[in-house]
């Protein structure tokens, strides 16, 4: 069990992840969760706190207290992307970044798409230094992944655990999708509601398919690969058929992902050393004759 949660992956892997998973609270602090500005006006009778929150006794967040988390990220997540002071930046901004949930989903809705990517926010900043493209391994960096590996799945299995608990077998054959699809549905949504028992085919397969998920451990190489493609497009058909997003997890699920082989700075120094400069004509033009290459190219 040991070995199996500090195998070693390549440090560049958590470099990578670090800055897609910080940059995305920056896109989340704007598009996504732009609403969580307003809960400073909301009345105070209508603040649930979350089980946290009553154990930190933490009072309803004034205007001020969520500009001043909303204005930390804001600043704080940038400067984590780049890889300086991972530790301090990093546990500064999940600092912040859970005063945010906390405060997001104190007020009778809580979304369980953030769970793991909450995870990757604490485990993140323990590995230290880690530089895009290292190749070396470190069980640190491992660790690490493997911790939010096992929130995502925890994320799908808890989810079916929750269907059944709360909803009973008859989850699988009563009406979810078909009053989701009423209320948010799109055109697709729509076509695939007309066809018969294909909503309740669905259901039985979510939960199937959430029942499983620990399964991907069992898998290596191009068949995880595989799977974890099949997770993505999974959230990817919720979103076009009920407009569903579990952006957050999508990021965290990077975790199962070969990121330290993406490097878009290196493909775009190689892309630009490939130009000529400028005045220069392109590789392949005939330098001595630049008037008659064009004319023989032309009679071609």
């Amino acid at each position: 069990m040991i070995r199996w949660l500090f195998a070693a992956v390549p440090l560049g892997r958590v470099a990578a992840l670090r800055t897609v998973t910080y940059l995305f609270i920056v896109f989340d602090l704007l598009v996504y969760t732009s609403w969580v500005r307003t809960r400073g006006d909301v009345p105070v009778d209508l603040y649930e706190p979350l089980a946290i929150a009553r154990a930190l006794h933490l009072p309803p967040p004034s205007g001020v207290v969520v500009d001043v988390v909303w204005w930390a990220l804001l600043l704080l997540a940038p400067l984590a992307a780049t890889g300086r002071r991972p530790r301090l930046l990093g546990w500064a901004v999940f600092t912040f970044y859970f005063a945010w949930m906390i405060i997001a989903m104190s007020y009778g809705k809580v979304d369980h798409d953030r769970f793991a990517f909450l995870i990757a926010l604490a485990v993140l900043p323990t590995v230290g230094a880690a530089r895009h493209g290292d190749r070396r391994p470190s069980e640190a960096a491992g660790w690490s992944l493997r911790v939010i590996q096992i929130a995502v799945v925890c994320t799908y299995f808890l989810a079916a655990y929750a269907k059944i608990r709360l909803g009973g077998w008859g989850w699988m054959t009563g009406s979810v999708l078909a009053r989701a699809f009423l209320r948010r549905g799109s055109e697709l949504a729509d076509l695939i509601a007309v066809v018969p028992y294909a909503l309740i085919a669905a259901q039985i397969g979510i939960v199937v398919f959430e029942a499983l998920s620990p399964l991907v451990f069992l898998t290596r190489g191009r068949l995880r690969y595989a799977v974890i493609g099949f997770f993505y497009s999974f959230h990817l058909l919720s979103f076009a058929t009920i407009s569903i997003s579990f952006a957050p997890h999508l990021v965290a699920m990077g975790a199962f992902l070969p990121l330290e082989r993406v490097r878009p700075v290196v493909w775009a120094r190689r892309v630009a050393s490939r130009r000529p400069p400028a005045g220069e004509p392109p590789p392949g033009t005939d330098r001595s004759h630049p008037v008659a290459a064009p004319a023989r190219a032309a009679g071609q």
